[in-house]
C-alpha cells in the first residue's frame, strides 16, 4: 500500500534582525516596518515536515537522527544567536522578514533531503506570527 506520512521535527534558535527597504525613506520605512527597523531579537522555532511512503524495512519516511542532523547543520548552527543582517551573507542583501527566511531554510534543507519526499518548513517568529513554505508541492 502507498500510504503518505508527515513526519515532523521541531528546532530552536534564537536570532536577531531589522527590517529595512534601502530604497525608501526613513518615514516610508517606519510607516511600513514599523518598530521592526530596529534591531530586535526573536526565539524562532522551527517546525520541519517530510512527507513519503515509510521504507518497508525500516519504517521510516526519513530518519529521525539524519532529520535532526541536517536541521542542526544546515539551519540551527547558521543562525543561532546570529544577527540576519549581518552575520549571514544572503540577508545582507535580502529583507530577512519571517517569509524570506522560511523560503530560504526550505532551500537549504531540500538540497539535502531527496526528491521523492515533499518538504515543508514552518517558521514561528512568535507565538502568533508564523510563515510557512512548501515549494512548489501541493504537501
Amino acid at each position: 500500500m502507498n500510504r503518505r506520512v508527515t513526519l515532523s521535527r521541531k528546532a530552536h534558535f534564537c536570532a536577531a534582525h531589522h527590517l529595512f527597504n534601502s530604497q525608501w525613506s526613513k518615514e516610508k520605512n517606519t510607516e511600513i516596518f514599523g518598530n521592526c527597523i530596529h534591531p530586535h531579537g526573536h526565539n524562532y522555532e522551527l517546525i520541519v515536515s517530510l512527507r513519503g511512503i515509510p521504507d518497508s524495512q525500516t519504517g521510516f519516511v526519513f530518519s529521525i537522527e539524519d532529520l535532526k542532523r541536517i536541521i542542526y547543520e544546515e539551519i540551527e548552527m547558521l543562525f543561532d544567536h546570529k544577527y540576519f543582517n549581518k552575520d549571514v551573507e544572503y540577508f545582507r542583501y535580502v529583507n530577512p522578514s519571517t517569509e524570506n527566511i522560511v523560503i530560504f531554510i526550505w532551500e537549504k534543507l531540500r538540497n539535502r533531503i531527496p526528491k521523492e519526499i515533499s518538504l515543508k518548513a514552518v517558521l514561528y517568529e512568535t507565538e502568533r506570527n508564523f510563515a510557512e513554505y512548501s515549494g512548489d508541492s501541493h504537501f
